[in-house]
């Protein structure tokens, strides 16, 4: 949970490209039968930096003296380190995390991994988010994953700089006068040019990651043929570069944290989690944040899972932590300790999320996040997206940075992109 995760999220795709290892080896047994896991006795629990609460996962041990749970904070390419173990078949851990973005590869080899369904999943998932639970889902309807967090998006922004420049700093008055993209653009246009030193937009990926969690169809349909040229995604693609035309791109992709700090960055778009992102790079900013709804719709980028490798031999006393660490009330927990924003509708009304947030002026956080979680659309995510989009994101830094041409760098984009769909196996 620190800046470097939104270009985690948006670079893992080169990463992906080489995630063919464990697909190929996806028809073999399921785990490694009764191999033992991360330890020969106990419940290793794999999860990463800030991906649970460390309190939670500690209490846990307490609640569950007889399951002996060893917790592991897996540092490091934490994807790469679970897909090798598991096509090792040694040393699987009997639950581990599953992060958001890495969820559609690993979904793609499910054999890997326990119906969560055979142990009550379905009865919980009715309660919940429907859309949060279908991303850990199969063709098939095997539930994968617990979640653990969602990621809704909103505009963030900076109401001393838009005061200064004479604009409403009122979330209500923000979202309704930012409520298309040409009004988010125009919006902008006024506070730059009033405060030129100040830029609505960080980078491009920024823009063009919400867009495409806004369509239809993203670069794979679930027919798996490659969509990425598809007229709605170059409307994306031209939606997002008109910032740079417009001169309103702060271009501050890889030095975030220093422009938040001072002021270039006016406002930002991101997931819930982002705003610890804010808070950690600019904490002599406090105060002076708010949050609005972002331009046409909410959208969800990130949000992780618990899940149970189907090598793990007590797949019921798996579920139970799980269940437990994943109650409402330790979700409310994880988002005081952690700022990990509950996937249970029911923490939300939590007094630890009901209250002000005195970073952003003490504005209730959760009466924008709560609404924009409700409102994700479900969209389709191959297995393959992170490694085809990434020719995307890599011609947007090239127009930023390199000054390249938006229409030779869509073409590039799209003829990348589809050699990359090929060589993951898509039509």
């Amino acid at each position: 949970m620190n800046l470097s995760r939104r270009n985690l999220l948006l670079g893992s795709g080169l990463a992906a490209l080489g995630a063919g290892a464990l697909s190929a080896c996806s028809t073999s047994a399921g785990g490694s039968g009764g191999s033992g896991g991360g330890s020969t006795s106990g419940l290793a629990l794999w999860y990463w930096n800030g991906g649970l609460s460390d309190k939670v996962v500690e209490a846990s041990k307490t609640q569950f003296p007889k399951d002996d749970i060893k917790p592991n904070k897996v540092g490091g390419d934490f994807k790469q380190k679970l897909q090798t173990t598991l096509t090792g078949g040694s040393f699987i851990p009997q639950i581990t995390g599953v992060k958001g973005e890495d969820m559609p590869f690993f979904r793609s080899v499910a054999d890997k991994f326990t119906d969560l369904n055979e142990f009550g999943a379905k009865d919980i998932a009715a309660t919940q988010l429907a859309w949060k639970w279908a991303e850990a889902q199969t063709e098939d309807g095997k539930q994968l994953g617990f979640p653990i967090d969602i990621g809704p998006t909103a505009t963030f922004y900076r109401a001393d700089i838009l005061e200064q420049a004479g604009l409403t700093s009122d979330p209500t008055a923000v979202a309704a006068a930012t409520s298309t993209w040409d009004d988010f653009y125009a919006f902008g246009q006024e506070l730059h040019g009033k405060v030129p030193a100040s830029f609505p937009v960080p980078s491009l990926a920024t823009v063009f990651q919400i867009i495409v969690g806004q369509l239809t169809n993203r670069f794979v349909g679930k027919d798996n043929t490659f969509t990425g040229g598809s007229d709605e995604m170059k409307q994306a693609w031209d939606t997002t570069v008109k910032a740079q035309a417009l001169g309103i791109n702060a271009n501050a992709g890889q030095n975030l944290g220093p422009a938040l700090a001072a002021g270039t960055i006016a406002m930002d778009l991101g997931a819930a989690w982002h705003a610890l992102d804010i808070s950690d790079a600019a904490p002599d900013t406090s105060g002076k944040w708010r949050i609005a709804n972002n331009p046409v719709k909410p959208t969800n980028f990130g949000g992780s899972f618990l899940t149970i490798p189907s090598a793990t031999e007590d797949k019921q006393a798996a579920f139970d932590v799980i269940k437990w660490i994943l109650s409402t009330d330790n979700q409310g927990q994880a988002f005081t300790d952690a700022t990990i924003f509950p996937a249970d509708p029911a923490a939300w009304k939590l007094p630890a999320l009901t209250g002000g947030d005195e970073f952003f002026g003490g504005q209730k956080t959760i009466d924008i996040f709560g609404p924009a979680g409700e409102k994700v659309p479900e969209q389709y995510v191959a297995a393959s997206d992170s490694a085809v989009s990434a020719a995307y994101y890599n011609e947007l830094t090239n127009v930023e940075a390199n000054g390249k041409n938006p229409d030779q760098a869509w073409t590039d984009a799209v003829a990348a992109a589809k050699d990359i769909a090929q060589r993951q196996g898509v039509k």
